[in-house]
């Protein structure tokens, strides 16, 4: 099983005194592409009007430059760690133990914009860079990141094994497609509306994916089938089943705010699918 997350527009400073290594990534065939997109990187950071423009900053976002001009040489953190976030928030992986982690390592993939599909505890640097950033010079031709990727991130993933369960938002899918196989499955998360009609989440949405990918964690299982994972959840009170083609989707319940009381949403329903 392999579970597919994308990542955080922010992430956590500081990690260990050791630099961005692509050798020890996982999936080392797109070392190519992830040496030249990070050179790229680099080489915009040093002109920050440029930077600023191409990497949509605010004025309050502006030291995020200075994370790209370093990046080769930043401390490194692994992956689940360095994200933050309200998936992240959700996953919170400060709080697993031991062989959480383990698990997460053979189990957990983060889709970066900068370097691809990475391992959960892969070290990876600070850096900035979303899904429709446009670098400058990455190329003779400006690529986008979508045309850098797409190709060689779907072949990466069209070679994983067993269970595959995609969390990515669609910009990030668009940046490599999953195989169109029947354990090759999209996760969309909606929620259960006082008429009855499930709608589609968004705050919430990265919450739920977030407490997903950590029920899985702690289940430290390698489901291999489909049903295998719809009788887990279900047994545990996960509202989860099959929606479209090639997606399950997480029914999730969802508390609107009142008076003295915040919103607030929970994977945990305990209620049964068939009465849905």
């Amino acid at each position: 099983m392999l579970i597919l997350l994308p990542p955080s527009e922010t992430k956590r400073s500081g990690g260990e005194a050791v630099p961005l290594d692509l050798t020890v990534l996982a999936h080392p065939r797109l070392n190519v592409k992830r040496r030249a997109l990070a050179r790229a990187v680099v080489a915009l950071a040093r002109h920050p009007d440029e930077a600023r423009t191409a990497l949509k900053l605010g004025r309050t976002q502006l030291f995020e430059i200075d994370r790209n001009r370093e990046l080769l040489s930043s401390p490194t953190l692994p992956v689940i760690d360095r994200y933050t976030g309200v998936l992240f928030d959700g996953l919170d992986a400060a709080t697993l133990t031991v062989s959480q982690r383990e698990f997460a390592r053979a189990h957990l993939a983060v889709h970066s914009a900068l370097l691809g599909p990475v391992g959960a505890l892969d070290p990876i640097p600070a850096y900035r860079l979303s899904h429709d950033s446009r670098v400058p010079n990455l190329t003779p031709t400006s690529l986008t990141l979508k045309q850098l990727w797409s190709t060689e991130v779907a072949k990466v993933l069209g070679q994983t094994q067993g269970l595959l369960l995609d969390l990515r938002s669609e910009a990030y899918v668009a940046l490599g497609a999953r195989p169109q196989r029947p354990d090759s499955l999209y996760l969309r998360v909606v929620a259960l509306a006082g008429d009855g009609q499930k709608r589609a989440l968004n705050h919430f949405n990265k919450k739920s994916k977030g407490e997903f990918t950590r029920a899985l964690l702690e289940q430290e299982f390698d489901f291999r089938t489909t049903s295998e994972l719809i009788d887990w959840a279900q047994s545990v009170g996960i509202r989860l089943g099959p929606g479209a083609a090639g997606e399950l989707e997480l029914v999730v319940e969802q508390h609107l705010a009142s008076a003295g009381r915040a919103a607030s949403s929970t994977i945990y329903t305990g209620a049964d699918l068939a009465r849905v």
